[in-house]
């Protein structure tokens, strides 16, 4: 079995504890410390794109290396039928051609859970990955898109702020793709997806596209391939990528692992300063927008807005050159939108002078690496046969009251670690 994962560099004490089954071949491609330029890590440079392989056999006793080579991305598309290579093909030269529909269509094969198409999906990446890369080296290493994650409770207006914005800055000469995440439902695991059908406007405009998709039970306010629809998004040329979470309460902020910038859009009734405090959202927030402020609204969004700006006060400095700001917009009248677009602006300038919007991104990409691993190793551990035989026994043994849920857990990870089922 090959279980790919994409690693910055070789981290030893991950693959000595990992999985120590007897019979189990996994194939890792370690990335070294070459960053394209905003962060975007990628191996040596030869043949355009290099990759530094290693196969590794995990044996009961200890891990083993058998064979270390070097290889290219043309290597990993050699197992490809002409029908796949065609396919891929086709997606990546529309992608780069800025057409919404290869677009689309890639998204929706990165979102797939097929084993296979995952497969074609690395394939897509990784060469999206390159021009990508290029585009940068082009730019002085300038990132290409500015991105930001637009959070907030339910009700808060995010929609509509959105459908406001985005026609503001395709007026302005942007092209902006919103990737609009909408929470699955618990019972059904259905999802309304209907952000998009309260964006009428900006839907039809051609500088803008919205991608509205499902969590399907991911934490965090986002999906389980954000990451990869953003890098896609870039490829196919749009240069402000918005990211509008599900509707938060505490802690659900994964989103700001993903941006630049990170926007919290709160309605006049949200809350005295405590619950400023209490909200650990507000500690990753760059920038607080009190939405709605207009009509009878505007005196309690200026008492939301004073409160909000002491909250602040007491909190931890995330950055050497930006303060975190709230500020009270509307987007039925338009009030503060512009403005808020300059800070906003800002904000990427500052950042970008000062070198933590680089930094930003490479942390990112060690948060996304451990996301993937721990999603990968998880889905390993779930499908394994004799797993999955021993699950739905150990499940009725934790309902009858027979065994606790966390022996129940210690059993299985114990057998799956030495192999000794």
């Amino acid at each position: 079995m090959n279980m790919p994962m994409l690693l910055p560099h070789p981290h030893q004490h991950f693959l000595k504890g990992l999985l120590r089954a007897p019979f189990r071949w996994y194939h890792f491609i370690f990335h070294s410390s070459t960053h394209l330029g905003s962060g975007i890590p990628c191996a040596q440079p030869f043949n355009s794109l290099g990759l530094h392989c290693t196969k590794w056999m995990l044996l009961s006793n200890g891990l083993k290396r058998k064979l270390c080579v070097q290889t290219t991305l043309k290597d990993h598309t050699e197992g490809l039928s002409d029908k796949e290579q065609r396919f891929v093909d086709k997606l990546y030269s529309g992608l780069i051609q800025g057409q919404r529909a290869c677009l689309a269509e890639a998204i929706t094969l990165v979102e797939s859970t097929h084993s296979r198409k995952k497969e074609l999906a690395q394939v897509l990446l990784q060469k999206v990955l390159l021009y990508h890369r290029e585009q940068e080296q082009s730019n002085r290493g300038k990132p290409l898109a500015f991105r930001v994650g637009l959070s907030g409770p339910p009700g808060a207006g995010k929609s509509t702020f959105i459908e406001y914005f985005g026609k503001m800055l395709t007026e302005r000469g942007h092209k902006l793709s919103v990737l609009a995440v909408d929470p699955s439902s618990c019972t059904s695991g259905g999802s309304l997806l209907g952000d998009k059908t309260r964006m009428t406007e900006l839907s039809r405009d051609m500088n803008a596209y919205i991608r509205p998709s499902p969590t399907r039970g991911t934490l965090g306010g986002v999906t389980r391939t954000t990451n990869e629809a953003i890098l896609l998004c870039e490829g196919a040329g749009y240069d402000i990528i918005l990211i509008e979470t599900v509707g938060v309460g505490q802690s659900e902020f994964a989103v700001a692992d993903m941006v630049d910038m990170f926007v919290l859009l709160l309605p006049p009734a949200g809350g005295d300063e405590l619950q400023g405090i209490k909200r650990g959202i507000i500690e990753m927030a760059d920038l607080v927008a009190v939405t709605k402020s207009d009509g009878d609204l505007i005196v309690p969004a200026r008492r939301i807005q004073a409160e909000y700006v002491s909250a602040l006060k007491l909190l931890r400095k995330r950055s050497q050159v930006w303060k975190p700001k709230v500020i009270r917009i509307s987007a039925r009248s338009g009030e503060g939108i512009s403005e808020m677009w300059d800070k906003m602006k800002d904000f990427q300038n500052l950042m970008l002078a000062s070198g933590e919007l680089t930094a930003k991104r490479r942390k990112q990409q060690k948060v996304w690496m451990w996301n993937l691993i721990q999603e990968s190793v998880l889905e390993h551990f779930r499908t394994h046969p004799t797993v999955r035989e021993q699950i739905p026994l150990l499940e009725q043994k934790v309902l009858t009251g027979a065994l606790s849920p966390g022996l129940a857990a210690d059993f299985l990870l114990k057998a799956f670690k030495s192999g000794d089922y």
